[in-house]
């Protein structure tokens, strides 16, 4: 069952809307932010081992613990830094995944200053197959296993699959042409 089909039965309605709403709104939809971008990866490392409902739950405060998803702030990260956001409620508290969320920003700024942004990094990547990317990855960030890396090209237009074809949701992705058009 795809996830576009799954929302609908979804009870209670409170849960239905919280997936409906990312299904709708962002979902396989191309991102032209670099904080966006790490954001979202930071999302999805941080659900390996949960569930993606915890993780959208948990949006707004991860947008408050990582200052917005700021790529530039998060890299600047102190030890004091680390050890708020581990103490911190509104996170997936995992040292691992802090960690990869710090390393991973001083990643991103080093890709920035090679390739002007994160994404035009990706841009320069892209086509590659799942294993491609997945090595690709692996080499360049931390907390980056398969799953991750093909839920975090899904998500952003990379790799084709958000979607069912026959969803609408799909169709409107098609209009902002994602990268897994042009291969």
């Amino acid at each position: 069952m795809s996830y576009c089909s799954a929302i609908e039965r979804m009870q209670p309605e409170s849960r239905k809307e919280l997936h409906k709403n990312y299904h709708d709104n962002h979902y396989g939809f191309p991102i032209h932010n670099d904080n966006e971008l790490f954001g979202r990866l930071v999302m999805e490392i941080n659900q390996a081992g949960l569930s993606w409902e915890t993780i959208l739950k948990k949006e707004e405060g991860f947008r408050n613990a990582y200052d917005n998803f700021d790529i530039q702030k998060v890299a600047a990260y102190s030890e004091e830094d680390r050890a708020r956001l581990l103490a911190d409620p509104g996170i997936i508290r995992n040292k691992l995944k802090v960690n990869a969320a710090i390393e991973n920003a001083k990643t991103i700024i080093e890709l920035q200053k090679e390739f002007g942004t994160f994404e035009k990094w990706l841009e320069h990547h892209h086509p590659k197959t799942l294993e491609e990317w997945m090595k690709l990855f692996k080499k360049t960030f931390k907390f980056t296993g398969g799953e991750i890396v093909n839920e975090f090209l899904m998500s952003i237009g990379y790799l084709k699959g958000a979607h069912a074809e026959g969803c609408e949701i799909n169709k409107k992705i098609l209009k902002e042409k994602p990268m897994w058009l042009v291969e």
